[in-house]
């Protein structure tokens, strides 16, 4: 899971109900799922392509919401710096023994985030690269202070704007990259609709086909919520509700 600093580089699904969540997302992505025991007896699933993971789940009761994983140089200056420019601290810096050092936090407006720190040790196989399917292929976060938000970003991981498009009375919509140079762009960022209760990411998984995507999620229990739309570029998108409440969204290149 080795990840350049700065970037999303893993993904973690906080749910009441790991083995439907599997299942929904096994059916639904195209990922297969593997139970591990933590040192300390807790158990943690992994969402995998073949035997490279792509995301985890961790069973929460009462909680259900996808988090994303940005990897520094060192979680605890991080954390310090987060705060100081007015995010906070949820979970102290923890050690994953062989495995990461990480620390839960928001934005200053809200949004959650992991920030973590790779141990050299730990293993790093090759991951498939989007569009291919069951991998990540855009981060978008909706966020109450689209300057506030953006500033934080790129002051905080290096984040750069690719450009803003505008939206209508939606406002505008600002595409983000990570540092790679992507002239895509890694990701976007907007201010969240009245119905969406707090400031959050959404991370958008690919498939084959949306359409086709879109009736494994209504035949697994889960719900459209937006779409199927076509963005500019081409690709067809979905914003969708897992059966136990977690919001995700889906992202090809076919119809």
């Amino acid at each position: 899971m080795f990840t350049p600093k700065g970037k999303f580089g893993w993904y973690e699904l906080m749910t009441s109900d790991t083995k439907a969540a599997g299942k929904f997302y096994s059916d639904v992505v195209g990922w297969s799922t593997k139970e591990v025991s933590g040192a300390d007896g807790t158990q943690y699933t992994t969402f995998n392509l073949g035997n490279v993971g792509m995301a985890g789940m961790l069973n929460i009761p009462g909680h259900t919401a996808w988090i994303g994983y940005i990897a520094v140089e060192d979680v605890d200056a991080h954390i310090e710096k987060i705060v100081e420019a007015g995010g906070k601290l949820w979970k102290p810096a923890t050690d994953v023994p062989g495995m990461l050092r990480f620390a839960v936090m928001s934005d200053p407006q809200g949004a959650a985030i992991v920030v973590f720190t790779p141990n050299p040790a730990m293993p790093s196989p090759e991951r498939p690269s989007p569009p291919a399917p069951g991998t990540i292929g855009w981060h978008e976060l909706y966020t109450t202070d689209l300057e506030g938000g953006f500033d934080f970003y790129n002051k905080l991981f290096g984040w750069s704007k690719v450009n803003d498009m505008d939206m209508g009375p939606m406002g505008i919509y600002r595409i983000f990259d990570e540092g790679d140079r992507n002239p895509m762009g890694d990701g976007g960022m907007m201010t969240k609709a009245p119905n969406i209760p707090v400031s959050s990411w959404n991370f958008y998984f690919n498939v084959n086909s949306i359409k086709a995507a879109i009736e494994r999620v209504k035949s697994g229990g889960g719900k459209i919520i937006n779409g199927p739309m076509q963005v500019p570029g081409g690709s067809w998108i979905i914003q969708g509700q897992d059966p136990q409440g977690a919001m995700f969204s889906l992202v090809s290149a076919n119809e």
